[in-house]
Parts: structure tokens; C-alpha cells; sequence
């Protein structure tokens, strides 16, 4: 099995995984900006590989999550099987 993580919040009913446009709309209405903030913890690159950057994208979402004094945002684990990893890799 596989782990997928993504940064939420509490208060959000969405998956940010498999509903990630319903997630993202309620996530950016409510002001949290989730992505934005992610992206600005984490130090991803083209130059590194794909599971480095899925190390940082983790040890970033832990970061915020110790930083978070408002306790509002969590961790959102989602096990998949392996072969299915694919379908949840960005396009080209």
C-alpha cells in the first residue's frame, strides 16, 4: 500500500485527494489557503525526484501543523494500493 498525504482542515468535508476541486473551493472561500501556504513551506524543485519532492511536500505539512497555533489544520493520510499510484500522479 501506498500513503498519500495532503494538508486540510478540520472544519473541511472534503477529500483533498479525490474531490480536490470541491476541497480547494470550500478551503480558499473560507479563507484558509491551504496551497498557498504549502507551497510557500515547502522547498520542492524540478531538480529533485519525484519522492523527494513528496518527502518535503510531508515534512513541510508537518511544519505547518507544529506552527498552526489556531489548531486548525491536520494531516489527511489516504492509503492506496500501489498499482493505483499512478492515477493519482499530476500530468505533463
Amino acid at each position: 500500500m501506498a500513503r498519500l498525504v495532503a494538508l486540510t482542515t478540520k472544519d473541511n468535508p472534503f477529500d483533498p485527494i479525490d474531490n480536490f476541486k470541491q476541497w480547494w473551493l470550500y478551503d480558499v472561500s473560507h479563507g484558509y489557503n491551504s496551497c498557498s501556504w504549502l507551497a510557500d513551506v515547502a522547498k520542492t524543485s524540478d531538480i529533485l525526484t519525484p519522492i523527494e519532492n513528496y518527502a518535503e511536500i510531508n515534512r513541510a505539512i508537518d511544519r505547518i501543523i507544529a506552527l498552526d497555533l489556531t489548531d486548525t489544520y491536520r494531516k489527511y493520510v489516504k492509503e492506496v494500493p500501489d498499482e493505483e499510484v499512478v492515477e493519482y500522479l499530476p500530468e505533463k
